[in-house]
């Protein structure tokens, strides 16, 4: 494989301009306020816009420049082997709330995308095992419990031979910010917004205050550390991305069970290769190790884009959508879309749309923020939260204080307890830190 001199970038922001949006000058009153402008902010926005609600969008940048400009881009509702983990923990009536939910989203984006610019393709998904066939039989067991369609495959179109894969048929991949364009048009947006502060019904940014009736914060990582105890609930997960030129379709979108596995899907001409995950803070494989696949098994390959996102992970693989806590009736959040952060914006948006216009939502019990904290990685997160917090090295991170690391790989300095990421110049990059290393 070669590689080119381009510079870290997605192939979603080199093939597409997101319009601009002014920067809030004056104190506003709305009946809705949205903090984030990612797809699932922008998503909601939309929703409330259709609905004839009174509402504001603000974002701290510009609009799509975080996380959705650096996802991979697939519309499941196939997250992995996620149906018999659901069955498992929450029985078999949960996990067929949390299919409908996401089946329902992607039918929404078909119906949104027909008709748009925004390169959508009906494509079959696969979820697949290299050497654990007992894990794709237990899936196929779930869904046929759920009445969930899929077929068994043992062999795909990938250059290796699988132990087994779970196919879902009719989903779907698109151009995520081509659609963002398209669905922004006729928007109440204001960018270069940053609330700083939030206190009952009223955000304060630099340059104007805002009251607003309800409030749902999509910023990614929560900002408020007083409520719903996300910094425990809640770690952030690094994987990236290389885009080859002059390598084979796959007729698909492909993600491995394993947690270290590779995901794979073309665009346009170009596979997509992503993996070489670890946790924000931690060492992982990174590009070297998405490099060293393309030049085994696909030498003549030539690596057009690179890239890297940031992923909110939930301590039971489920989103949280709803109210930001038991006690803040009027104060909502979406998060922790666990890799998967196409479908569960829209799902986000639908659920938070029927909350806002007052309507009981038949999934809002299997997302509720509120549920049961009582898991595994709840120790894992406080364990290395304290490590961290108690490790005498400098900088430390301004969102609570912990060690930050620093990332050879991508010349960064990264917290390992939430997430927050600052550049060489210790400028923040990513949330929830919401101020700069001094």
């Amino acid at each position: 494989m070669k590689e080119t001199n381009q510079k870290q970038k997605s192939v979603w922001s080199a093939t597409s301009a997101l319009r601009k949006f002014p920067k809030l000058e004056k104190n506003m009153n709305t009946d809705v306020l949205i903090i984030g402008g990612g797809m699932a902010g922008i998503l909601c926005a939309y929703m409330l816009d259709q609905a004839g609600v009174d509402y504001l969008l603000v974002e701290a940048e510009t609009i799509g420049s975080g996380m959705t400009k650096n996802t991979i881009a697939k519309l499941t509702v196939q997250h992995g082997l996620i149906y018999q983990k659901l069955i498992s923990r929450f029985g078999v009536e949960k996990a067929g709330l949390y299919y409908q939910a996401n089946q329902e989203a992607l039918k929404k984006y078909t119906e949104l995308c027909a008709g748009m610019d925004c390169d959508f393709e009906e494509k079959d998904s696969y979820v697949y095992s290299l050497d654990h066939p007992q894990l794709i039989d237990n899936e196929m067991d779930a869904l046929h419990k759920l009445n969930i369609p899929a077929e068994f495959e043992s062999r795909t179109a990938l250059p290796f031979p699988v132990a087994g894969a779970v196919r879902f048929a009719h989903q779907a991949q698109f151009h995520p910010l081509k659609f963002m364009q398209e669905i922004v048009k006729k928007l109440h947006i204001y960018e270069h917004t940053m609330v700083r502060k939030l206190q009952g019904n009223c955000a304060w940014t630099d340059s104007g205050t805002i009251t607003a009736d309800q409030i749902i914060v999509a910023t990614h990582f929560p900002f408020l550390n007083r409520h719903g105890s996300y910094f425990l609930k809640m770690f952030q997960h690094r994987s990236y991305v290389i885009a080859l030129d002059h390598a084979p379709d796959v007729n698909g979108m492909y993600v491995d069970e394993a947690e270290k596995g590779l995901s794979l899907r073309n665009y346009n001409g170009l596979l997509l290769i992503g993996g070489g995950d670890h946790r924000t803070g931690k060492k992982g494989g990174n590009w070297a190790e998405l490099r060293q696949f393309a030049d085994q098994y696909y030498p003549d390959a030539k690596e057009r884009w690179h890239w890297a996102a940031q992923d909110c992970m939930t301590l039971d693989e489920i989103p949280y959508i709803g109210n930001y806590s038991k006690w803040t009736p009027n104060l909502y959040v979406a998060t922790g879309f666990n890799k998967w952060g196409m479908t569960s914006s829209m799902v986000s948006a639908m659920l938070l749309a029927d909350r806002i216009a007052g309507k009981e939502n038949p999934y809002a019990s299997v997302f509720s923020p509120s549920r049961s904290m009582l898991r595994l990685q709840l120790a894992v997160n406080a364990v290395e939260a304290t490590k961290n917090l108690l490790t005498p090295t400098v900088p430390r991170c301004p969102h609570l204080g912990c060690a930050l690391k620093w990332n050879e790989t991508e010349h960064s300095w990264d917290c390992p307890c939430h997430g927050s990421r600052f550049d060489e110049d210790k400028q923040l990059i990513n949330n929830p830190a919401m101020k700069h290393l001094k």
